[in-house]
Formats: structure tokens, C-alpha cells, sequence
């Protein structure tokens, strides 16, 4: 690279389908989101993800989510269009004890949150399918078939995410199950298999969730299943790098 240019920072980007397990939609589109991962030399991570759900009343979100090098959260921004209408905007910030927003949201106004925490955010989740992928790196792989409980921060108590933005803690237990080699739309894979095997703090039960990633260190969602009445499944179609 030629001196008078500077890049310390490594770029990938991909492409998920949500598809339908429903008996009379089995692999329909229901619809995908578009994600770019960067990750700076110093360990820092950025997602920048706009998902769009098909199902109606249809769903868009823009997520741009700051990590530190120990895969704290920063800081967020999140933007929500439901059934073709603006419904809510917020940014996020995260610090040692505490999760802060400010938002703007169609129902309810102009708000500011603050959510205390007995230590540092470990997660912060906005609801894209490849930042389900980072919550991953919160299970300790050296304890496989063994249930660990996880604490988060998300946008929404809405599977959907449809509601807010807004400060909403929920409580996990996750599993790892080891690891294997799969094939995907976007190619083969050695993958890391991790199940949600319980959420509280969600508007309504959450079924089991099946999530695989890639094993290179990026967490990057590789395909997933989410069971009982939900009946989806996602799937990475596409992966780029450019350096």
C-alpha cells in the first residue's frame, strides 16, 4: 500500500435469506438482511445491517452496532419501519454499570432510558440475524451439552423486533453443541452449533433457537432455525472479504 494511504481495518460483508418452515410455506422467502463487518486492528468490531421481514405487517431495520475489542458493546443506533411507516429511532451507549438511549418512537414520543447493570453490557442485541451470530461469543465452548446462562441488552422485547427502539434486559440459556462441517447456499463450512434453549424477558415465550457460526473468530451466522410457532429458518447466501 502505497505510504500516503492508511487501512487498518479488514472489511467482509454477506447476505442472509429468512426463509419459512411452515408446513403451507416450507422455503418461501419471507425476506433478508444485508450486513458489512469490520473489524479494525486493535480487535474493535463494527456491524452495519439492514434486515427487511416480508410477513405482514412488513418489518425494515437499519442496525449499526460499535464494539470494543473485548466484545463489550459501544454503542448502537437503530431504526425501525413497520408496515411501510416510521416507527422508531434510537441511539445507544454503554458503559461500565449501565446502559443509556435516546429514541424517538411513533407511539410513544421523545424518551430518554437509563438501565442500570451490576457490571458492563456483555451484549447488546438490535435484532439482525448476524448479531445473533456475536451472541455466540458469550458461551464458554470448553463446557459442551452444558446449559449457560447469558444476560442481554436489546432493542426490542419483540421476537420481531418490532417495537421500540427502546432498553429491554432479557435472561438466556444457551447450549454449545460442538462442532461440524456444513453446506450452505454460500458454501461449505467447519461451523460452531449453539441452541437458545431458553429466553425470558421477550414478549412471549421464545422457541428454541439453533444457531451455527463460522469457527474463524468473526462469529459470522452461517444458517439457523428458530422451532414451535415461529417455524423460520435463515441461511447465509453469500460472503464476501475485501481487504
Amino acid at each position: 500500500m502505497k505510504e500516503y494511504l492508511q487501512r487498518d481495518h479488514r472489511v467482509r460483508s454477506g447476505l442472509l435469506r429468512y426463509t419459512s418452515k411452515k408446513p403451507d410455506r416450507v422455503g418461501e422467502e419471507r425476506g433478508r438482511e444485508r450486513w458489512t463487518l469490520v473489524k479494525h486492528d486493535d480487535g474493535r468490531r463494527s456491524l452495519l445491517a439492514h434486515s427487511e421481514i416480508d410477513d405482514r405487517p412488513s418489518v425494515l431495520r437499519f442496525v449499526q452496532l460499535n464494539l470494543h475489542p473485548d466484545w463489550r458493546p459501544a454503542d448502537a443506533f437503530v431504526r425501525i419501519t413497520v408496515g411501510d411507516a416510521f416507527h422508531g429511532s434510537g441511539w445507544f451507549r454503554f458503559d461500565d454499570g449501565f446502559a443509556e438511549c435516546e429514541t424517538l418512537t411513533a407511539p410513544d414520543g421523545r424518551m430518554s432510558q437509563r438501565m442500570d447493570l451490576t457490571s458492563a453490557a456483555s451484549f447488546f442485541g438490535g435484532h439482525a440475524i448476524q448479531n445473533d451470530g456475536w451472541a455466540t461469543q458469550l458461551v464458554d465452548r470448553g463446557r459442551p451439552g452444558e446449559i449457560q446462562p447469558v444476560t442481554a441488552v436489546l432493542s426490542s422485547p419483540d421476537h420481531r423486533g418490532a417495537t421500540g427502539p427502546m432498553l429491554a434486559r432479557v435472561d438466556a440459556n444457551m447450549v454449545f453443541d460442538g462442532e461440524e462441517r456444513i453446506r450452505i447456499e454460500a458454501g461449505e463450512f467447519d461451523a460452531w452449533h449453539y441452541r437458545f434453549v431458553s429466553v425470558t424477558g421477550m414478549a412471549g415465550e421464545h422457541p428454541d433457537y439453533d444457531i451455527w457460526t463460522t469457527t474463524d473468530g468473526d462469529f459470522i451466522f452461517l444458517k439457523g432455525e428458530v422451532g414451535g410457532y415461529m417455524q423460520t429458518y435463515y441461511e447465509l447466501a453469500d460472503l464476501r472479504d475485501a481487504f
